[in-house]
């Protein structure tokens, strides 16, 4: 585990040679920020039900470690933000905690609620963290898992810190997508570069150094806030096994696969099944990377 914040990433990104032009996540990152409340709402309403299906499950490994790490009180009140359709927010209902989860888009909040219809300390609402009146120094624990990159940091790191009561913390869970191993890809580097080459590695195939450097690099922006210190910093890599078809559904849930257009969408898609069935069949060995930022409010 590494703890924040003396230490500084002297990874260097193993981009593969050809992709050098491509951006790195945590330039991503800033595109969605910079997207608006509204396209923000309605970016994941088609694809809410295969998201909730499809998106990788926060391993209880990380959650523990997250807890042991948060100390937090045993019925803590906990600010989730863009809780999606609760799939962390499940993990942290069943061990008790009480959580006030705000969703944007609507698909998905009902979704959520759906799925934490058994936990009634679980309050769904659909509404933006930049919609939601300020409560001070009301939570234990701020929340965020796989969505703090949708949120303008001008505003997440100084609203949430105010949400918090003295010593609460912020919790960042972050699962990467899911993908192929290196020998895989290349069975498909070419059908991106032809059809699609404008979806980021981090999308379709990135090394674990470049994953690992980026996250590093967020550690340092959560430390230049000024809101929070005593930061730790942990991740481990998971592997999985999709179906064909839910591994394409998996992509359809990905940012950069949305913003493709409808036609671009079903010809890469129609070219990946081909390529990946015939030369793996219909089962897909994946891997992903869990990860989990937890700093103190200063």
């Amino acid at each position: 585990m590494t703890d924040l914040p003396n230490l500084r990433s002297s990874q260097a990104p193993d981009i593969a040679s050809g992709h050098a032009g491509q951006k790195s996540w945590t330039e991503v990152v800033n595109d969605y920020a910079g997207k608006d409340l509204g396209e923000r709402k309605t970016w994941y309403g088609s694809v809410a039900d295969a998201y909730n299906r499809v998106r990788p499950r926060y391993p209880s490994e990380i959650i523990d470690r997250t807890l042991q790490l948060a100390q937090l009180p045993p019925q803590a009140k906990i600010l989730e933000l863009g809780c999606g359709p609760a799939i962390a927010t499940v993990n942290f209902a069943k061990l008790g905690f009480s959580l006030l989860s705000l969703e944007p888009n609507l698909e998905a909040a009902t979704l959520a609620k759906q799925n934490c219809a058994e936990y009634p300390q679980v309050e769904i609402q659909n509404l933006a963290f930049e919609e939601w009146e300020l409560e001070r120094d009301r939570f234990d624990a701020v929340l965020a898992a796989t969505s703090w990159h949708w949120l303008d940091p001008a505003i997440a790191y100084e609203k949430s810190a105010a949400a918090l009561k003295a010593n609460g913390v912020l919790i960042l869970l972050w699962n990467t997508p899911p993908q192929l191993d290196e020998q895989t890809y290349q069975l498909v580097d070419e059908i991106y570069q032809s059809i699609a080459p404008s979806i980021p590695l981090y999308a379709r195939h990135e090394g674990r150094k470049t994953h690992q450097a980026d996250f590093l690099k967020f550690s340092q922006t959560i430390i230049d806030s000024g809101h929070f210190h005593h930061l730790s910093y942990d991740s481990s890599v998971y592997k999985v096994t999709y179906s064909l078809d839910d591994y394409l559904l998996l992509l359809s849930t990905l940012s950069p696969y949305i913003a493709l257009t409808e036609e671009t969408r079903i010809s890469l898609f129609a070219k990946l099944r081909e390529a990946l069935y015939r030369n793996r069949g219909d089962r897909l060995n994946l891997s992903f990377i869990s990860a989990f930022h937890v700093a103190h409010k200063i």
